[in-house]
């Protein structure tokens, strides 16, 4: 097993390269290593922290008083099942790298999540979507460590509790760990239904139409490096948690106090019957445009879902680069990076700013470590 190491800072292990030091660092290279740590460490009473792509965190400048474990476990399986596949994919690997390998092998279901960053054992989580997919849609098993009950479980897609961006898991973090993901893609060289305007609009097809996998892929990843979703040691507004805030989902009568504020706002109606809303549209109507400031702390230039850290760029790499830091050159005219207590500043002033205009709470979508909104 790895050996551990103190005082290992964080920041160069997120995407927004905010963070302090980890009390003891180690990582975990198989599944039976990743539970062998965690459960030693619970039999200790020792805090942990299960640190997979860095992508969607925000960890506290004072760091995490207790044992940080980083994924790194790799391997997929790969089982034909006739008109489809069956992948198996350890936690620890790179989930756009895995998009790459379906697309190249004829494996639809997931093109429209390239680009996005962070690990296999995170998308479950979130129930990571993009662009008309998510990836509800395929998963269909999640072996997982149960903290509580000190067993490895094999759930199906029910017992996972998916829901938008959310899951059983996301209910409650600190119980259970993904150690594998396994997802049934259909055999095809098409990509599937495309279901979001946007993309429609890029590919030139209608709502529902299907076109080449590479087409879908490269067509999505044009969209997301348009908004500084696509990392990019040159572009400050890649140091980001991507989409900060998730769209509200509004009730009846939430929804009909917006509309008294912002007639006509633009929303989208539930099959349920709730009403969700697009965050970008409120944060910018709330007087938060692109490239908003505060501090060293700003709004994408690009997307106004993302608060990044442009400074971050001169002082760390990314993540799973960490000996890159200090390598990057400052980018002008940031003096230098923010910590995470800016980034809170900003994320607060954005919230309490559409609750006062609105009167709707926006929700963080990155996972907070030491923090609170």
């Amino acid at each position: 097993m790895a050996d551990r190491v103190a005082g290992v800072r964080l920041a160069p292990y997120t995407t927004l390269r905010v963070g302090g030091a980890a009390r003891a660092f180690v990582e975990a290279h198989t599944g039976e290593e990743l539970v062998e740590l965690v459960a030693e460490a619970d039999r200790a009473g020792e805090p942990v922290l299960v640190l997979g792509g860095g992508s969607n965190l925000v960890v506290s400048d004072e760091g995490f008083d207790g044992l940080v474990v980083r994924v790194s476990s790799r391997g997929v399986d790969v089982r034909d099942e006739g008109s489809r596949v069956v992948v198996t994919a350890q936690a620890g690997e790179d989930w756009d790298a895995l998009v790459a390998r379906a697309v190249a092998e004829g494996w639809s279901g997931v093109e429209c999540l390239s680009g996005v960053p962070g690990l296999v054992g995170s998308t479950p989580i979130q129930n990571v979507g993009a662009y008309g997919q998510d990836v509800s849609q395929t998963v269909v098993g999640v072996r997982a460590y149960d903290r509580r009950a000190g067993e490895v479980l094999d759930l199906d897609a029910e017992q996972c509790g998916f829901a938008y961006r959310h899951s059983a898991f996301k209910d409650d973090l600190a119980r259970y760990v993904v150690v594998s993901v396994t997802y049934a893609l259909e055999k095809s060289e098409k990509s599937g239904p495309v279901a979001y305007k946007e993309l429609a609009a890029k590919l030139g097809v209608e709502i529902g139409g299907r076109v080449a996998l590479h087409e879908a892929r490269t067509a999505v990843l044009h969209l997301r490096r348009g908004k500084g979703m696509v990392l990019d040691a040159s572009d400050p507004d890649t140091c980001s948690a991507g989409s900060f805030f998730t769209n509200p989902v509004l009730d009846g009568p939430e929804a009909a106090e917006l509309e008294r504020r912002a007639p006509g706002f633009p929303r989208w109606d539930t099959p349920a019957g709730a009403v969700k809303v697009p965050a970008a549209w409120l944060i910018e109507h709330a007087g938060f445009p692109k490239g908003y400031r505060r501090g060293p702390a700003r709004i994408s230039t690009k997307h106004t879902l993302a608060l990044t850290n442009p400074g971050g760029l001169g002082v760390t790499g990314f993540p799973g680069d960490p000996e890159a830091l200090g390598s990057m050159s400052m980018p002008a005219p940031f003096d230098g990076p923010a910590t995470a207590a800016d980034l809170l500043a900003l994320a607060r002033e954005v919230k309490e700013g559409v609750e006062a205009k609105f009167g709707v709470t926006l929700v963080n979508e990155p996972v907070m470590v030491g923090l609170r909104l």
